[in-house]
């Protein structure tokens, strides 16, 4: 099968969406389809499937920016290539985002498939918009959301039915990672962009609590962004106890995972799954996160974790102690984790996302 992918965000900015559409057009190669990418990309991208096709601006969206190019003259480039590339089904992530994927959508002579990843707790501009989304949206033939939660959103506004179908992990990869060589003592880590929705002061808060009475204790932080400065408000003995190791690549975070004990998720709120706590629990850390739609759907409070109020660090702090503090619950939650993931494992989601382009071409036909 040719499969033409589409993402409306940039390609070189990190990015759930974008690691979602990279490792599932890995996957779909692998079992052995033709695929090609389409996104805005600053640069030029490093996979020879994958096309940059505009360049993309920060948009300020769901408590983050959204780097997505919504200038619709790119929509003749698209047209072009899927044209050359002649795909028996376009896979639009987000297609009622002005960018990308709305405009291989508008484009496509093939059918459309649709995956739906937002979990914005509101969107004026949604609302706005909704008359204009639900006609656009009747040209897609199988519409495919990552959660309840991002169903939840998307549906309220251009209604429709829609098959669950989950972010893909590897899990593979994560279970079977060496260590990086962090230093001795305990280590909380955090993964994700240093954003409002994020939580990352919270999670700089919950380890100061923690590291008054817990010398070897430290904060291992994958990730960048405006809230790094949170950090800077610790008492200069904590604050060399913090790690920023910066963005990393996707494809170097196992070994970080591998060397820490607890995973720390306290977003905000503006959740569609959490690919992040599928990630951790694959490589058997205990996760505490919090209790919003989208996580909740992934993690099972006392199970895998803990699910805390969000904003509050003294719930994320009593949490970590538990497990920090136990050895046999944490044993029991990294096992309980390592069994959840496999349902998210890329051997699972991609047979579902096959299925959903099987019946794609049979509604065509």
């Amino acid at each position: 099968m040719r499969v033409a992918l589409t993402c409306p965000y940039a390609w070189d900015a990190p990015g759930g969406v974008q690691v979602h559409v990279l490792e599932l057009g890995k996957h779909l190669m692998a079992r052995g389809h033709e695929v090609l990418a389409l996104a805005p990309s600053r640069g030029r991208p490093s996979e020879p499937w994958v096309r940059a096709v505009g360049r993309p601006v920060d948009v300020p969206y769901n408590r983050s920016t959204a780097p997505i190019d919504p200038r619709p003259w790119s929509i003749g480039r698209v047209r072009e290539l899927l044209a050359v590339f002649e795909p028996d089904v376009v896979h639009a992530h987000e297609p009622l985002t002005p960018s990308t994927s709305m405009w291989a959508t508008l484009s496509s002579r093939a059918p459309v498939v649709a995956t739906f990843h937002s979990g914005a707790e509101r969107s004026r501009l949604f609302d706005v918009a909704a008359p204009i989304l639900r006609r656009m949206a009747r040209r897609i033939a199988v519409r495919i959301a990552v959660s309840k939660r991002a169903a939840a959103f998307i549906h309220d506004r251009v209604g429709g039915d829609f098959r669950i179908v989950p972010n893909g992990a590897d899990v593979a990869r994560f279970a079977e990672a060496a260590p990086a060589d962090l230093g001795p003592g305990s280590k909380l880590l955090f993964v994700g962009r240093l954003h409002e929705r994020k939580g990352f002061p919270t999670a700089v808060e919950a380890f100061r609590l923690l590291a008054v009475s817990r010398p070897d204790l430290r904060l291992v932080v994958a990730g960048d962004g405006q809230d790094r400065d949170a950090v800077e408000l610790l008492d200069p003995a904590l604050r060399a106890r913090v790690m920023l190791l910066g963005s990393v690549p996707h494809d170097h975070l196992p070994p970080y995972h591998a060397a820490c004990d607890v995973f720390l998720a306290p977003s905000v709120g503006g959740e569609s799954f959490g690919i992040v706590l599928v990630e951790a629990m694959a490589a058997g850390l205990p996760v505490v996160a919090s209790r919003i739609p989208g996580y909740d759907e992934v993690l099972t409070d006392g199970v895998e974790g803990f699910l805390v109020p969000p904003r509050d660090p003294a719930a994320v702090a009593e949490a970590a102690a538990m497990v920090l503090d136990d050895r046999d619950l944490a044993r029991k939650m990294g096992a309980a984790g390592r069994e959840r993931s496999r349902r998210y494992d890329w051997a699972v989601v991609a047979g579902e996302v096959e299925a959903a382009y099987r019946d794609a071409l049979a509604s065509v036909r």
